[in-house]
């Protein structure tokens, strides 16, 4: 499932071709996603202005002048293409199921084989997938301070804890495990027994590890694809996720990198230098 660095790469992909421009015609080909597509979706992109995009935890938000914006979550195998103006766009593929034109030409079109993403209209951000959202993680509204409110007096682990997205929103399985390595914090730990010096910690490794993540256009491990059709290459930078057994880049640790379940889900960390 692509996490808060996939869906930034592939919404700065697609904002330079929509934001500012007419939505000349919309086209839905699949009315069945991971939720039904509204009927009114494609009469409400055509004619429709966008005045722009933005990303809330792991959604895309396609913000339209005097229309209820457009929600876009990718699900699991969800892609965007853009084909510029002035060049044949090739023939709609299987799975092509959305697309819209600009009046200036440009053709964006979904893909997704899964169909586990969706398309939905909202009026505000008080729709009910984005009203308990917690703060973005690399917005001024999250620091270490919020993080110890939310996590006082919590006994789950703060890898759980970091998976809540009342608590921060668009971390996943990936980035936590990636930023607890960063703070040299255990996975298992109670979330509301960590110091204040080591939330400041991971506070900072969170931040540090979307940004490179987003720098290095996300993490391609089945699906996830930017814009242009190229990968992402973060996964080549892990320090922990998928490297069961492998050592420790951390300095002078000497330790391997174990897996371990929690809530289902694997879990990756060095025992030696994260306590």
């Amino acid at each position: 499932m692509p996490e808060l660095p996939e869906v930034e790469t592939v919404m700065r992909g697609i904002a330079p071709a929509l934001r500012g421009q007419t939505i000349r015609k919309a086209a839905v080909y699949a009315p069945k996603l991971r939720w039904p597509v509204p009927e009114t979706l494609a009469s409400t992109l055509t004619g429709a202005e966008v005045l722009g995009l933005r990303r809330r935890a792991k959604y895309i938000l396609i913000d339209l002048k005097g229309r209820p914006s457009v929600l876009v979550h990718l699900g699991m195998s969800g892609r965007m293409s853009v084909f510029e103006a002035g060049a044949e766009p090739p023939p709609r593929a299987k799975h092509d199921h959305i697309e819209l034109v600009t009046s200036a030409g440009v053709v964006l079109r979904y893909n997704d084989a899964r169909r586990f993403g969706a398309w939905l209209l909202v009026d505000s951000d008080d729709h009910p997938l984005l009203a308990n959202l917690g703060p973005e993680p690399l917005g001024n509204a999250f620091h270490s301070e919020v993080l110890t409110a939310a996590l006082k007096g919590r006994a789950v682990p703060i890898k759980a804890a970091l998976l809540d997205q009342t608590v921060v929103a668009g971390l996943g399985n990936i980035y936590v495990a990636e930023a607890l390595f960063r703070a040299g914090l255990h996975p298992t730990r109670a979330s509301g027994k960590i110091s204040a010096r080591h939330l400041e910690a991971l506070t900072q490794a969170i931040k540090d590890v979307l940004r490179d993540a987003i720098a290095s256009g996300g993490s391609s491990l089945r699906d996830h694809m930017q814009v242009n059709g190229d990968l992402g290459y973060f996964q080549h930078s892990f320090d922990v996720y998928g490297r069961t057994g492998a050592p420790c880049h951390r300095a002078g640790c000497g330790g391997r990198v174990a897996r371990i379940v929690q809530s289902g889900r694997s879990t990756f960390y060095c025992p030696a230098c994260q306590h």
